[in-house]
């Protein structure tokens, strides 16, 4: 038994490796595959609640509709009428509160100092050099690109009777 100690000793001492190190990585390796871009959440589909006079087309955007850095997805109708363009746009913000902050933030992105509208709870102003009306009903944030105040304005009232 004296003898055989010292021999299991050995043995264990050999078998946990002592003093030796890892060997390196292989140079040739492959790289880690990235992750994949977290994909926008599904939208809405509201296409259906736009006006049809002078509709051309009407598409629903997975993320920053009409550009904006302060909006995500939503549904937008392209329009033309006596040669002038303009588009509507609804976003769901899934809560008042949502469409109030993105309202605010919107705010932002507007060129000069947009104009506060009481009565619609929205702004008139420019962005990129067009004029922008926009307002927030319920979880909605909707709006209208290309038209001046005084024609987006009954629009605007109309498309916010749709809104439920």
């Amino acid at each position: 038994m004296k003898k055989i100690l010292p021999i299991v000793m050995f043995s264990l001492l050999g078998l946990s490796g002592c003093g030796s190190s890892p060997e390196p990585a292989a140079t040739n390796a492959t790289p880690p595959a990235t992750a994949p871009k977290p994909q926008p959440a599904p939208v809405a589909d509201h296409t259906s609640i736009f006006p049809d006079a002078g509709k051309v087309a009407t598409r629903v955007v997975p993320d920053h509709i009409l550009d904006m850095k302060a909006l995500p997805g939503g549904s937008v109708a392209d329009y033309e009428v006596k040669g002038k363009k303009y588009q509507m746009f609804i976003v769901d913000a899934d809560s008042i509160q949502n469409a109030a902050f993105m309202m605010l933030d919107m705010k932002a992105e507007l060129n000069k100092d947009p104009e506060y509208i009481a009565y619609m709870g929205g702004y008139f102003g420019t962005y990129h050099d067009q004029p922008f009306y926009c307002f927030a009903k319920l979880h909605y944030l909707a709006g209208v690109v290309g038209l001046p105040k005084a024609k987006a304005d009954p629009m605007m009232r109309d498309l916010a009777a749709q809104l439920h």
